[in-house]
């Protein structure tokens, strides 16, 4: 069994950020997004892993994932000249595929389930594909499935206008060698990509075996600055771990679920969690309130800020008003004079400076 991580793409939804990096490495609780999928996979005991990567955002996520070895994995990195779709990902990565069986796993997206009873259910009832469905308020917006009682897939729409069901598609998928063949007969669709709902419906067409499975709990895809947002305060709610490595002065308070990492000093400042912040950096007559992350060697000074993400080397200094639903790229610094509005929200790409006077 091997596993196929799509990590390619170019990121619009979540521009300026993507301008310079790659959207599956803005990190979720201050780990990429990324590694979330390479460890579900792992987890599943899966340890034979492709990623597809584009030229422009490959060598970062080369540099940033490495081998695969921190994980426990052997990873094979796949270029995907351009965004072709999703099928087209899987079409050239079929010499480092072979006929063996394997799952697809879109890079942005982050699953509470677990993967290892959907892979026992693809191999113990020997199905050409299992694909994963999560019920939405919006299934226009997805590609949904429609399925009988026993799960089995009748039928797959992209993003219908009179949607059969409510049941979306999950950015996961199971699939045996069949789907080469069907990839072998699809065409382009009319936005000039390969489609990999055509490659399953192709499958179901032929009278293969296509099963589905709902996922429980939540599922989340992170393409937007809003969506990686509630997917750090879920993160931050469900998996904290709660440690203090760092040094946290006496005039300052530290209250609920807070990680707190080694070399960062924490000076006349309140903390309230869940909150993560990372090595190295120091934070001094602050205000971190719940649902924040905060990474490596970041600098704060008199800010007050809550739900917001921080990355890598920021600075926010001598802000009086509150930040919120805010994402601050790396090696941003962002200044601001008195007498602004209350609350303020930005969505800052890296190497920015900002002073709002």
């Amino acid at each position: 069994m091997k596993a196929l991580i799509l990590s390619g793409g170019k990121g619009t939804r979540l521009r300026p950020l993507t301008y310079t990096g790659a959207k599956q490495l803005v990190p979720v609780a201050n780990k990429p997004i990324l590694w979330y999928g390479i460890e579900a996979i792992v987890e599943a005991g899966i340890t034979d892993i492709g990623i597809i990567i584009s030229p422009e955002t490959g060598e970062e996520i080369k540099n940033k994932t490495g081998d695969g070895s921190q994980f426990g994995a052997t990873i094979t990195y796949i270029v995907q000249e351009k965004p072709a779709g999703l099928a087209h990902a899987v079409k050239i990565a079929q010499p480092f595929l072979g006929d063996s069986p394997f799952v697809m796993y879109l890079g942005d997206n982050l699953v509470e389930a677990s993967l290892t009873n959907f892979l026992n259910a693809f191999q113990t009832q020997e199905l050409d594909s299992l694909i994963l469905l999560c019920p939405v308020s919006n299934p226009s917006a997805f590609g949904v499935a429609k399925v009988d009682e026993q799960g089995t897939v009748l039928g797959l729409v992209e993003k219908p206008k009179i949607p059969p069901s409510k049941l979306a598609l999950v950015g996961i998928y199971f699939f045996n060698h069949n789907i080469h063949r069907a990839l072998a007969q699809i065409e382009p669709s009319a936005r000039g990509e390969l489609e990999i709902t055509d490659a399953i419906q192709w499958l179901i067409d032929h009278q293969k075996n296509v099963g589905s499975r709902q996922i429980e709990g939540w599922w989340l895809d992170t393409g937007k600055k809003d969506d990686l947002l509630e997917a750090n305060r879920i993160i931050l709610d469900t998996r904290l771990e709660i440690k203090v490595l760092g040094e946290v002065d006496e005039n300052s308070e530290i209250i609920g679920r807070v990680k707190i990492g080694k070399g960062t000093k924490i000076i006349n400042s309140t903390i309230r969690g869940p909150v993560i912040i990372g090595e190295n950096c120091l934070l001094e007559n602050c205000f971190i309130g719940p649902y924040s992350s905060i990474a490596d060697e970041a600098i704060l000074k008199e800010a007050d800020l809550e739900h917001s993400v921080i990355l890598r080397q920021a600075k926010v200094l001598q802000i009086q008003q509150r930040i919120v639903d805010s994402l601050i790229g790396e090696r941003v610094e962002l200044k601001v004079a008195p007498k602004r509005p209350k609350a303020m929200r930005f969505l800052i790409g890296d190497d920015s400076q900002i002073e709002l006077t």
